[in-house]
Formats: C-alpha cells, structure tokens, sequence
C-alpha cells in the first residue's frame, strides 16, 4: 500500500501542524518561503489557525482539508498557510482582532482569515465553514472561489478596507493613557459591582452558558474579599459559590480530576471535552486560595486531584508539562469519559454500584447522547442519609469505585495528547504547583514545580531571553511578553516554597528582559511581542484577560513585587507605569481587566513582604502559621543563610521595613493577625 504523501508541515514540532501534514493542501507553516511566494505570485493568503485539541477544528479538517476536490481550489487559488495558535499567539492576536474588526463578533477556532500578499492585511475572516452550505453559512469550495474574485476584481476596494484596518490596529494597541496617570481605588468597587451584576446566583458564574471558569475573576473577588472580610461576604459568595458548583459539575472530571475547557450549559454539567494545561494551572493556584480562604475541605480535594492528574497525565519525563488533551477520541467527542450504567455496574461491588448511581445520576435519564457523563447529583451527606450508612463508609466506598473507574477508563482508546511543551503555560503550572504544594503541604507538588523550572532554564533559556515551545528536543520560536511575565511570576511563588539564590538571579535576569524586550519606553506597560520580533501587522498589547491572564497585569504585578524584594526601584516603576498607562482601560471596563486590578492593589496596597532568618525548621514552621490566612499581598521568604536557632522575622510594607521581631506572637501583631486559628471548616459535599 503506498504511503500518503505528506506536505510541508510534517517536519514540524507542533502536533496540530502535524495532523495536517497528510492533507492534499499545499500548506505552509507561517515563514518567509510562504510569504515570499504569496507576494512573488501576487496570490492571496488564506491562513488558517487552530489547535491540536480543537474539536471544530477537526471537522472542518476531516470535511474540506482532507478532501482533494476542495483541496484543489485551495491549491489553485491561494498560498495556504497553517499556523498553531499555542506556538504564534502573536499571530492569533493580530488575527482574532481583525476578525473582531471586520465581523463585529468575536471569533474562535478554527480561524479562517484571507490576507493580501503584500502586507498580510485580512480583508475576509470567518471561523469554521462547512464542506456544503448549512446552517446560514456557504460552502467553503464556493466561498473560496468567491474570494478569490473579490480579491482580483475590487483591489482597490480591499486596499481602502486595509487602511482602516492598520488604522485599528494602531488604534486598538496604542497605550491607552499616561504613565503619569493618577490611581485611585475606583475601578475595583467598579468590578465587583460588575460582577454582582452578572453572577448567576443558582449556579454559580457569570452570565449564560457557555460557562468558562474564568479564573482571574474569582481571584478578584478573593481579593476584594480578603481586603474587608467583614464588608466583602458577598465577594466570598460568589467565588464560592461558582468553585462549588465547578467542582461538583461535569466540567470538572469526577473520576480522573482536571477540568475541560468549559461547560456548553448553564449548570456546568456537559464539558466541551478538550482539558487545556494552561485552565487547570489557573485552577490549580485558586483552588487552593480558596481553601486557604475558607478551610473548605472541598476545595483542598479539588486543588490536589488538579495537581495529580497533571503530574500523572500531563508531564513529560524530563520534567515540563504537556498542552492538552484532545476533546475527541475515536472519532467522537466526550467519548473517552463516558458510560453506561451497565458498563459501571460491571466493574464495581453492588455496594458501590449504589454510591456511585445515587452519586452521579446513573439512576436517572442519560444527559449526553444516549450516555451517561458523571455529574455530582447528591453529597457526600445526602447519601449517608439516602442509604443509611456512616458517612466514612460512603467516603470509602465512593474512593474504591473511582479507582476501578478510573483504571478501566485507562484501558480505553486515549483522546490525541499534545506534547509540546509551551513556556509560559509550564509557568502558570509551576506557579500553580508550588502554591498547592506550599498551602497543602504537599512536598511532591514543590519538587515537581522545582523540576519544571529547570527543564525551562535548561532547554528553553538562550541566556538572555526565553524560546517559546519545545518538543522532543527542539526548542523554537523567540518568546511572549506573557512566557516572560508568567515565568517570573512563577519564580517569585517557588522562591516562597524554598530560597534559591541561583532561581533569584533568574527571577532578576527575566525582569531585565522584559525591561529591555517589551517595555514601551513612552507609554509605559508592555507589548506582547520583543523589540526585534519579526515584523508584523501590528504589535499587541494585551491589557484584558481572555483564556490567560494579561501579560501586563501579571508583569506589573511582578515587578513591583520583585522591585521591593530586591529594592530594586526600576522594576517598581516599570510595574507602576503599567497600571497608570491602562488606566482608562481600567476605568472603562475593569471586570475585563482583572488581572491589571490586581497589579492596580500592589501600587495602591504595596506588598508585606515578610523574610525570616534562623534555623530552616523553625522558619517554616512560622511560615506555616502564617499561611493559615489567606492574604493576596503577603509574600514570605525563608532566608537559609542565616545562622541560629533562633528566628528573626522582618516585615516591610513595599520599601518601608519594620523593626525585626523574635516573636510569633509580636509578628502576628504587626500583620494584623488573630492569636488563633481560622473557624472549622464545613464538610465536603
């Protein structure tokens, strides 16, 4: 049988290109040899942007892309280039923007975008279009065709649209206001107000489905409560609330851990499947903030499930963590996680058969095609009751079962895992990872953050800035504002867990990268590309949150955190230029801009950063007692230099330092902090 040939892309490291390098389209990865022929040939671009966990990414895939008759249009017409929007999140941003500017609606995955060959202009965008016209949308052969035309019959038409769109583009990513701006207090009521507005106080999130976690908002609301408990129950309401209802809903995985992307409902019950690496580090941290906020059993359990279904699933032997988990299996979407109660009965005791059906629903109707996707139907309590058991007993039993689910489910054709391994989304599980370790004493979850770090700096440090992706062996593409922000924010958390002098000089060598690479001289803030990144359309500057926080916030937030840690004023100014060059942003809609308010409270609330010196054990049992309080703007440092037995503690609030203190009891009075712990805890649902 002969070999399908394969086209440009099969040498690629991403696994998304990858699946493409079968196709009978002539594509292109994103480069000079594609673009220069688009030019030379005077032929239009079509680019097309996606990701290997993507499920409509796929159907488009299988119904046009894997086609010969539409893959001769394609061919005929256009230079096709295929781009990963994990590796080129430059390109993604400049092309959802465009999508945005050129549809009025927010666009997705797959991308599809036409571009003028001579400055990659989009003059036509869309998302996902069929083989054969349906639903409202043509055919994509035919469209195809149509835009080919347009391009050759209205050239000056299509110039004109161009200009306004270089236009916007400026427009869109110039510093929205002065690095001399005035601060005050005012976006964060704005924001919390905001999202009162938008809770939904049945099931907890914002707005209507489809529901995304949307982790920087709950942290927000963490925030703003753990700044006046007393004023801010409601903040911790609705943070709570939503965590609960995550946690005991289909989008979070009730037999392996980890959470998908998001729920298609309004009750988190049905996940688009796809589990991202860069949603469960996000969730990973807040998780547990908030059982460090509130002691909720539930949220510990969550926290530490997350963090072992990366370290088991997710993570490379060299010590980085993979990007995701495909929706798809077998050609079906969910596949992979679901049953039928026949399916379950048979691998269980009828004694756990019977938590389990009450637990998930499997005694109720089937909610996703004929099958069953496990959703928490009754507490832990609820079922006690239900079944006239102790509670330890159903605990047991529920724990026995998902262990024989769990190892069943693993017999099952496995979803695509894509394994190359993206900086700044390692960052955000570094930082995830050494935050559970630290608050739920787990050393496994520091080592594993400890061990990612190095393969960073091993194979994705040059010595003077970042590369962006790695696999198997190959390390590629100059990094994102968001891979150096992310990664010194991570720093500054594991150096929290245990002091490293050779990690602090890293933390420092980052900041002057960013400093240098993509720091806006006159505005202030940050753009998302360095100063001598290819030449594109436009450079981003992200300031609101969208699937990952944004750059600036958490580069602000950082170096302001690490400029008082070092007392190092040029970070600290950088950071503070930050926040008051997006400050109309800020006043406009400062909901969207969660993560820039929290670097907006470090200018107005600098950080207590609190280091203690003396023996190591001593130091981290303090450390500990510390920790028993959820405060956003305390960081603490073990210094292990120190000599002695006995522990000196100092506190500084931002560049002002305290006289040290010998004392637990006289440290817990310079913070604030009750003689005693937090109240009990509830029990877990």
């Amino acid at each position: 049988m002969q070999a399908t040939p394969r086209n440009r892309l099969a040498s690629a490291t991403s696994p998304y290109l990858q699946q493409h390098a079968g196709n009978p389209v002539d594509w292109y990865p994103w480069g000079d040899e594609a673009l220069e022929r688009a030019q030379r040939e005077d032929r239009p671009i079509l680019l097309s942007i996606g990701y290997a966990a993507c499920h409509w990414c796929h159907v488009m895939a299988h119904e046009s892309f894997e086609d010969a008759d539409v893959a001769e249009v394609m061919n005929r017409l256009f230079v096709n280039i295929k781009v990963d929007r994990e590796q080129r999140p430059d390109l993604d941003r400049i092309y959802q923007t465009a999508h945005q500017l050129l549809t009025g609606r927010g666009g997705g995955w797959p991308l599809t975008v036409f571009l003028t060959p001579d400055d990659r202009l989009p003059f036509f965008a869309g998302t996902y279009f069929p083989r054969h016209p349906r639903h409202g949308l043509p055919g994509f052969p035919d469209l195809l065709e149509r835009i080919a035309a347009l391009y050759r019959q209205r050239r000056e038409e299509i110039r004109e649209q161009n200009q306004r769109v270089q236009a916007a583009f400026e427009q869109v990513n110039a510093a929205p206001g002065s690095p001399q701006a005035a601060l005050d207090a005012t976006p964060l009521d704005q924001a919390r107000s905001a999202l009162a507005e938008a809770f939904d106080s049945h099931r907890g999130g914002f707005g209507q489905a489809p529901k995304f976690p949307q982790p920087t908002l709950i942290e927000c609301l963490l925030r703003d409560y753990a700044h006046a408990p007393a004023e801010r129950r409601e903040s911790l309401h609705m943070a709570c609330t939503t965590l609960r209802r995550m946690a005991l809903g289909g989008i979070y995985d009730q037999v392996g851990g980890g959470f998908a992307r998001y729920a298609v409902d309004d009750d988190w019950m049905i996940p688009h499947f796809e589990k991202m690496l860069s949603d469960n580090a996000l969730l990973l941290a807040l998780y547990s903030d908030a059982w460090q906020a509130t002691g909720d059993h539930l949220f510990a359990r969550i926290a530490g499930e997350t963090a072992d279904w990366a370290l088991r699933e997710m993570r490379d032997p060299a010590g980085g963590f993979y990007s995701a988990l495909d929706a798809d299996s077998e050609g079906e979407e969910g596949r992979f996680y679901l049953w039928t109660p026949d399916e379950v009965r048979a691998l269980l005791t009828p004694e756990e058969y019977a938590v389990v059906a009450a637990r998930f629903g499997l005694d109720g109707a089937a909610n996703f095609e004929g099958r069953w996707h496990f959703h928490v139907h009754a507490s832990l309590s609820e079922l006690a009751k239900f079944l006239r058991l102790p509670g330890e007993t159903v605990r047991q039993r529920l724990d026995s079962a998902r262990r024989k689910l769990y190892a069943a489910r693993c017999q099952r054709p496995w979803p695509l895992r894509d394994e190359k391994i993206l900086t700044g989304w390692n960052a955000l599980m570094i930082r995830g990872m050494a935050r559970a370790g630290r608050l739920l004493r787990r050393d496994d979850l520091v080592q594993a953050a400890t061990q990612a770090l190095a393969f960073l700096r091993r194979e994705l440090w040059t010595g003077s800035g970042l590369l962006a992706s790695w696999r198997d062996g190959r390390a590629e593409l100059p990094a994102y504002l968001d891979d150096h922000a992310f990664l010194l924010d991570a720093v500054l958390e594991l150096l929290q867990c245990e002091w490293d002098s050779e990690a602090a000089d890293f933390a420092r060598s980052l900041a002057e990268r960013l400093l240098a690479g993509f720091q806006d001289p006159d505005g202030g803030g940050f753009f998302f590309t360095a100063h001598d990144h290819e030449a594109l359309p436009t450079r981003s500057r992200p300031l609101t949150d969208d699937a990952l926080p944004a750059g600036n916030g958490v580069a602000a937030r950082a170096l302001l955190d690490l400029g008082c840690l070092l007392g190092e004023p040029r970070y600290i100014d950088a950071g503070e230029r930050a926040v008051r060059s997006a400050w109309p942003a800020l006043t406009q809609l400062p909901h969207a801009h969660a993560t820039l308010l929290g670097a907006l409270e470090r200018v107005l609330r600098p950080p207590r950063l609190i280091t203690l010196r003396g023996d190591r054990d001593a130091c981290h049992a303090w450390r500990e007692d510390l920790e028993r309080y959820y405060e956003p703007g305390r960081l603490v440092f073990v210094d292990p230099g120190a000599a002695g037995s006995q522990v000196r503690a100092q506190l500084c609030l931002g560049t002002v330092c305290q006289a040290p203190v010998e004392q637990l009891e006289s440290l817990r009075d310079q913070l604030g902090h009750p003689r005693t712990g937090p109240e009990p805890a509830p029990p877990e649902n």
